[in-house]
């Protein structure tokens, strides 16, 4: 049985919800996985019935351990909703703004706003910025931080604050065009191919040309009509286009000398071969770094 636990991290999305048992140093005791996410549950007592089945063992052989969490729970249709921390925030400036469940003994993280003509938000990402710093303080001075995902963010970290962020639906915009447009007619069935680099390559290269977004996304219904490309191929160009032209508009601002990738590996690795294509080389990839942001903030609350 662990015996040195000194904090319950969750990191708990809209689909999936991740517990870590965390030492005294910050380091992985144990770990979980559920999938009721945020968006499958529904008022409080649903919370806190998924949290006691994840994480209910480690709180009767560890009473008294303190349970922090983020992301979703504290959306609007979350656990309870906490508030938003402005721009410019690092991690004190998170931490007082922690909406405290007293009642269940668990502090939710808020999330963070760019504000602005277009308001940005964010939840559960600023807590994975706040882990990659505390991993790699080199980044706290200058940076561009890239969490690819469903809603890929791209944050720019300055003497270690988030100044501000943009928000890009690429991950969502690819899985409505892949299964519920009129280019889902030449593909095959989601899940049915193996990923064509070649494929993909080629939408990057696509978006690197003049052009509209929404005039090249019908290419890749002609490209497959006229047999230009692979049916197998499709899925990856339209990939490939849509990361292509988040990082095209990205860059137009230019970036600063340090650039990481933050999140599940096989996406980092796809966002760093687009980039590539950019002529933007080698920047550091990072796994899921919510636990030690959890863990720095959990210091942070002097828990």
């Amino acid at each position: 049985m662990v015996t040195d636990a000194r904090l319950i991290a969750l990191d708990w999305g809209s689909t999936r919800l991740r517990a870590f048992l965390l030492g005294a140093k910050g380091e992985v005791l144990a770990s979980k996985q559920s999938d009721e996410g945020a968006s499958t549950l529904h008022g409080p007592a649903a919370f806190a019935q998924a949290l006691a089945a994840v994480a209910g063992d480690w709180r009767t052989h560890h009473p008294g351990v303190p349970v922090l969490a983020c992301g979703m729970v504290g959306s609007q249709h979350g656990w309870r909703e906490a508030p938003y921390a402005p721009c410019p925030a690092d991690a004190a400036a998170l931490a007082a703004q922690t909406l405290h469940l007293a009642d269940e003994g668990v502090r939710i993280v808020p999330g963070l706003m760019h504000d602005g003509l277009q308001p940005d938000v964010m939840r559960g990402e600023e807590t994975q910025i706040v882990g990659a710093l505390a991993r790699h303080p080199e980044l706290a001075t200058d940076a561009c931080l890239v969490l690819p995902g469903t809603h890929a963010k791209w944050a720019r970290v300055q003497e270690g604050r988030v100044t501000g962020f943009a928000t890009h639906m690429t991950g969502e915009l690819y899985a409505l065009l892949r299964q519920h447009s009129v280019l889902a007619r030449l593909m095959p069935a989601d899940g049915g191919t193996a990923p064509d680099t070649a494929g993909f390559i080629a939408g990057v290269d696509a978006a690197r040309q003049p052009g509209a977004l929404g005039h090249q996304l019908f290419s890749v219904r002609t490209l497959g009509l006229f047999k230009r490309l692979a049916p197998e191929q499709l899925p990856d160009y339209l990939s490939g286009l849509l990361i292509g032209h988040e990082i095209a508009h990205e860059l137009q601002g230019g970036l600063p000398a340090r650039l990481a990738l933050i999140g599940e590996p096989t996406l980092c690795e796809r966002y760093a071969l687009a980039l590539s294509r950019f002529g933007v080389t080698a920047p550091l990839q990072l796994d899921n770094t919510a636990p030690a942001g959890l863990w720095q903030l959990a210091q942070a609350l002097g828990l």
